[in-house]
């Protein structure tokens, strides 16, 4: 079992930048694939971005690229996501993800909001 809780979350204007983070307790953290998704209300969950076991590959979700960088430090259980040049549509729960490949999220965070105004 892994847990996971998010924090970070909050309001910001548009143009401006957000760290959310992660921190991930129980089993080996750097056993897992770890991702970002989001949800907006009325919408479908999104992945914003992924990280490999050892940080060496990263995926973003088209919306945030060049924006967002997802990042991990395996020694502190900790993965994060900075967001830069923010928009209004990027207001969404934000949520913490683990999982043992890129298809398969076994475990996942409560959720932090994100509210960008405009």
């Amino acid at each position: 079992q892994v847990q996971l809780v998010e924090s970070g979350g909050g309001l910001v204007q548009a143009g401006g930048s957000m760290r959310l983070s992660c921190v991930a307790s129980g089993r080996t953290f750097s056993n897992y694939v770890m991702g970002w998704f989001r949800q907006a209300p009325g919408k479908e969950r999104e992945n914003v971005a992924t990280i490999s076991w050892n940080g060496g590959n990263r995926v973003y979700g088209d919306p945030v690229k060049g924006r967002f960088t997802i990042s991990r430090d395996n020694s502190k259980n900790t993965v994060t996501l900075q967001m830069n040049s923010l928009k209004p549509e990027d207001t969404a729960v934000y949520y913490c993800a683990a999982g043992i490949t890129y298809r398969t999220w076994n475990y996942w965070g409560q959720g932090t909001q994100v509210t960008v105004s405009s």
